[in-house]
């Protein structure tokens, strides 16, 4: 598997695919929600596997990490993981001290696996439960 930062405007269809797989198809959150305009101006991981986009995610300029998705069959093979690492690596190179994210309930052990701390009251968003995570670079 090949993971890299990448530009939004030059990947948004293999972003969008895998998105749309994860987010819309398999979990029914609504396309407005997921795509909510933000995407020009923030940082993207684009994860594939002999050129089939399988994963993607991004960062906003304030460390808000988010959109973390992997195509199911390629989950607990080390792509959450590459993509975050390389999320966490762009946060130290731009000189961020803190980044967070707002984590699947059923995410939040991935997420403590990577050094990142409960900070907040779960909420819902999309349907779905959250947790707030924070990580201290």
């Amino acid at each position: 598997m090949e993971t890299a930062l990448v530009s939004y405007a030059e990947h948004q269809d293999a972003i969008k695919l895998v998105r749309n797989t994860v987010f819309s198809a398999e979990q029914g959150v609504d396309p407005a929600i997921d795509f909510d305009g933000l995407d020009d101006d923030a940082f993207h991981v684009l994860c594939s596997d002999d050129g089939k986009p399988v994963g993607t995610g991004r960062m906003l300029d304030d460390g808000h990490i988010g959109r973390v998705a992997v195509i199911s069959e390629y989950r607990s093979r080390g792509a959450g993981t590459r993509i975050m690492q390389l999320l966490i690596d762009t946060a130290k190179a731009n000189n961020y001290k803190r980044i967070y994210l707002h984590a699947q309930v059923g995410a939040v052990p991935f997420y403590d696996k990577l050094g990142f701390f409960a900070c907040g009251k779960n909420f819902e968003e999309a349907g779905i439960l959250h947790t707030p995570m924070a990580k201290v670079l």
